[in-house]
């Protein structure tokens, strides 16, 4: 009995011991459900606030990163563009209130893409004029030395061109029977001279009309007997340039039987092309060289300026006369020249870097800076072109003097512009933003003229980059190839071009345009696409005469690239060879100073020039 009440006690007990806990963990959870949520729900709405406000903050400061060149690529960190390697650039938020032309850009984002500004500013129009040009005789000192009596050449004492000629030397023996007859008249005459003197008179002055000399008739008169061979004197000093007879020709009185030049002064005549008149004027100094003496520099002010231009060549002819007593400089020796030219106006004129003009061929654009506290914008801005200096350009019209515009990175501001669609070079309205790496919409003849082929390829002012190592090595290696198929066309194997060209277009693929920057990235792939499109045409096509004239295009646009970024331990000769192109000259480029035509091969090898060593 007592244990059963034992047993009692103890579930009792424990039936209190459970109650309690659960009372103790029910208040644990209503005071810490107050403290949570009691506490803080006053102030919930005004937490939720700052919570959404914070990430709205957030997002503010959020950046979104693209590439100028391809604008498909929005990052939300800096870093390189995973197409062509560039630096990326951040991508600008438009301000509603702000002009809607304006590309607004942060200082940040300006110096990423390599942008510089200048001021424009009124100055002297000022350029290098490069002519080319021969060496000429002096039109006015070559003369024709004729026979005064006719006869048989019965001696020459002149027997080959270039041979000096003193005056009054005998040139040549004549056998003259009309000269023979004067003289037996002069006998016959002087046997009556007392008795007829005006006899005598007229067969001595006779004999003079044939050109003897007192001397000689009195000689003649002396002997008593008639001279069968007459001398004929130089009239002049000079070089034989022509010899027009031979021993034993028969020949009449006032036949030219040499041409003499005196070339103690000669005329240097370049060649002055249509766009290049305005710049050259008489009297503008003219400094030159001559490939066949090297480290010799001549100059001479230009005499007088042709007023007709050749309807053939399209170039009028510009004269400086020079000294050459000591025969240094011989007729058609070809010389190079430059004339430091200021246009004739007194009146200053706004020049611009020709980095800061984008030109289309039918417009030219700049971008002008405007700044504020916060940032600054560019705004497209069309131009009126004047005359090109070479590495600038007279603007007639679009700017003032005081401007700012952007010299530098102006592709940049322009792909930014197509990126945010706005008015670009190649739209001129704005429009839908670009997604792809293009180069516009522009015609071939826009493209051509921006290139600048309306010029003389190494008259155009070719910048220089800095480029890699690698970058150089693997243009090295593209023009080794190229070489290879420069060759097999001065061989003109039709099939081994299309061969070569095929390994070309893959070296030019190798080259990775990735290890380039900033504007040395946009050079590189300007007109990249027709350099690869002639390629193609080559490697494609086994007729001879459309692999040339592929030939034709692709080469001033791979000098530019030769020339920007330079080889890796080569030597290259730029060459022209005036005729082919249908005579309106063509380009190469070749390892050898020798001329080697791949317009010809053997028909005319060595057809051309070399126009400028690129070391």
């Amino acid at each position: 009995m007592n244990n059963n009440k034992l047993k009692t006690q103890d579930v009792a007990s424990q039936r209190r011991k459970t109650i309690i806990t659960i009372i103790i963990a029910l208040v644990s959870g209503l005071l810490l459900g107050w403290l949570i949520f009691g506490e803080s729900g006053g102030d919930s709405g005004s937490a939720q606030t700052q919570n959404i406000a914070s990430q709205h903050d957030h997002a503010k400061e959020e950046t979104t990163w693209t590439c100028s060149m391809h604008p498909q690529i929005k990052q939300p960190d800096p870093g390189d563009c995973p197409i062509c390697g560039m630096e990326l650039i951040p991508l600008e938020e438009d301000d509603g209130g702000a002009d809607p032309g304006e590309i607004r850009m942060s200082p940040t984002a300006m110096q990423l893409a390599s942008i510089q500004t200048q001021k424009v500013t009124k100055g002297t129009a000022h350029k290098t004029v490069r002519l080319d040009g021969k060496v000429e005789a002096d039109e006015r000192k070559v003369y024709s030395q004729s026979s005064h009596v006719p006869g048989r050449i019965e001696k020459l004492t002149i027997n080959f061109t270039g041979q000096y000629v003193k005056k009054g030397s005998p040139v040549a023996y004549v056998y003259s029977p009309e000269l023979v007859t004067a003289q037996e008249e002069l006998f016959e005459a002087q046997a009556i001279k007392d008795a007829q003197p005006s006899l005598y008179k007229a067969s001595y002055e006779k004999l003079k009309n044939w050109k003897l000399t007192d001397a000689q008739i009195e000689t003649i008169l002396d002997s008593g007997e008639p001279q069968e061979q007459f001398p004929v004197l130089a009239d002049v000093s000079g070089y034989v340039t022509d010899k027009l007879v031979n021993m034993g020709d028969y020949i009449k009185r006032g036949q030219t039987i040499y041409k003499i030049a005196d070339l103690s002064s000669i005329w240097i005549l370049f060649d002055v092309y249509e766009s290049e008149i305005p710049w050259i004027e008489e009297g503008n100094e003219v400094t030159f060289t001559v490939s066949s003496l090297p480290g010799k520099t001549f100059s001479g002010n230009i005499d007088y300026i042709d007023p007709v231009i050749n309807p053939t060549t399209r170039v009028a002819k510009a004269r400086v006369e020079v000294q050459n007593s000591d025969l240094k400089l011989k007729p058609e020796m070809f010389v190079s020249g430059e004339v430091e030219a200021d246009l004739s106006n007194e009146e200053k004129n706004i020049v611009v870097p020709q980095s800061a003009v984008m030109w289309t061929g039918k417009r030219s654009v700049v971008y002008v800076k405007k700044s504020s506290e916060d940032n600054v914008s560019f705004t497209m801005r069309e131009v009126l072109l004047g005359p090109d200096l070479g590495n600038s350009y007279i603007i007639e019209e679009g700017l003032e003097a005081g401007e700012e515009i952007a010299v530098h990175g102006t592709f940049s501001i322009d792909a930014a512009a197509q990126l945010s669609g706005k008015p670009s070079m190649m739209s001129p309205e704005g429009g839908e933003p670009a997604t792809g790496h293009n180069h516009g919409s522009m015609s071939s003849e826009e493209m051509e003229e921006m290139e600048g082929t309306n010029q003389k390829p190494e008259d155009q002012e070719i910048p220089s980059y800095e480029a890699p190592q690698q970058f150089k090595k693997q243009l090295t290696a593209f023009f080794d190839q190229y070489i290879e198929m420069k060759d097999a066309l001065v061989a003109s194997d039709a099939k081994l071009a299309a061969n070569e060209a095929k390994e070309s277009l893959q070296a030019l693929k190798n080259t990775d345009m990735a290890l380039l920057k900033g504007d040395a990235h946009m050079f590189w792939m300007r007109n990249l696409d027709k350099m690869e499109s002639a390629l193609t045409t080559i490697s494609e096509s086994e007729d001879l005469e459309a692999q040339r004239k592929a030939f034709v295009n692709f080469n001033p646009i791979f000098y530019n690239k030769v020339k920007a970024f330079g080889l890796d331990g080569k030597t290259a000769y730029f060459q022209f060879c005036p005729m082919a192109n249908d005579d309106k000259g063509a380009y190469w480029l070749s390892t050898e100073e020798s001329i080697r035509n791949p317009y010809y091969g053997d028909m005319m090898l060595e057809c051309g020039e070399v126009r400028e060593t690129l070391e």
